[in-house]
């Protein structure tokens, strides 16, 4: 059963944000790394379940995939996978990164 995928205004606002700070040294590089983004996130459409648990949360739903060192975080519900945010993996998740983790 396919999963349906969306993506949330933070999780958008946060792929805009790394290529436009990539694209200032490399747009093909900027283009790469929204590319592998892109498919790494359509994968969850058939494997939702293959990320793993995001240590900071206590919740079987909240889950993660990577991208270069992109945290791509998704909360599954029902039969739907929300692409919540995509951050460096080197920020500090608990305390700058506000995640919509809204059905």
């Amino acid at each position: 059963m396919a999963y349906q995928v969306g993506w949330s205004p933070t999780a958008l606002e946060d792929v805009e944000a790394i290529a436009s700070y990539i694209s200032r040294d490399s747009i093909s590089y900027a283009g790469a790394v929204v590319r592998k983004i892109i498919h790494a996130m359509r994968r969850l459409e058939a494997f939702p379940f293959s990320g793993r648990l995001v240590p900071e949360f206590d919740d079987p739903n909240i889950r993660e995939i990577f991208a270069y060192n992109y945290r791509i975080v998704y909360r599954l519900a029902a039969e739907r996978v929300t692409i919540a945010a995509v951050i460096h993996s080197k920020r500090d998740f608990t305390s700058s990164v506000t995640i919509e983790i809204q059905e």
